[in-house]
């Protein structure tokens, strides 16, 4: 079985998106952040042949969550920090039972709306053609996905999230635990000011179908994309 699934937040002013503010305020960051999570489910919904699923917060938010991607499974995130949350989530993916024959599961970000539906193929093309782990890096240091054929906690749980050099320690454990590891094209997720004039200009060259909620929140406010 494979499994596709998405990490998510109800957007929350105040709380979502914070270091996009300024130059946004509080209510315009969340926003864009639900405009985000709309675009990324509909590109997960590209990837044919996988049990798609959302993960998350926080836990009384089923039915905002249920209203937003009836098509997919909810599963609550749990954890104290985001190294906890994914590995529990990845960990409870690969253990499902009633799943035939070997499981695969793929975790990505909800911050990265114009990110090519091909890269999410291409990270189970990995994973069938004999990686234990496959990395999506993103410019910034961390990752934008992350995908296992079994459980790997220490990937996890021993490096420190949100930092410049997360991949790079992910890759090290990786390289003691002696796991072949397989990296995606290099892509970006959107936290900063920069980050977010970047995805304005990207928008501008590419199709009207790519990121629609996104494109919408940028001429809402009368920017270019």
């Amino acid at each position: 079985m494979r499994f596709l699934s998405v990490v998510a937040k109800r957007p929350a002013p105040g709380q979502t998106k914070t270091r996009l503010c300024p130059p946004l305020d509080g209510t315009a960051a969340a926003t864009l952040y639900a405009c985000f999570l709309q675009d990324t489910l509909s590109l997960m919904r590209q990837v044919p042949d996988v049990c798609r699923t959302l993960a998350y917060a926080p836990p009384e938010e089923l039915a905002y969550f249920r209203a937003l991607a009836p098509d997919f499974a909810l599963v609550p995130q749990q954890g104290a920090d985001l190294g906890e949350r994914l590995d529990n989530l990845l960990t409870g993916l690969l253990q499902e039972t009633g799943t035939p024959g070997p499981s695969q599961a793929v975790v990505m970000d909800s911050d990265s709306p114009t990110l090519p539906p091909a890269y999410l193929a291409d990270a189970f093309q990995a994973l069938d053609q004999g990686a234990d782990v496959v990395l999506g890096p993103c410019d910034d240091g961390g990752y934008y996905l992350i995908g296992l054929t079994r459980p790997q906690p220490r990937l996890l749980r021993e490096v420190t999230m949100s930092t410049d050099h997360v991949l790079q320690d992910t890759l090290a454990i990786a390289r003691e635990l002696r796991l072949a590891v397989a990296l995606l094209p290099t892509w970006y997720d959107v936290d900063t000011a920069a980050e977010l004039e970047r995805l304005e200009q990207e928008l501008a060259t590419l199709p009207a179908t790519v990121a629609p909620a996104t494109r919408g929140w940028f001429a809402a406010r009368g920017l270019g994309a």
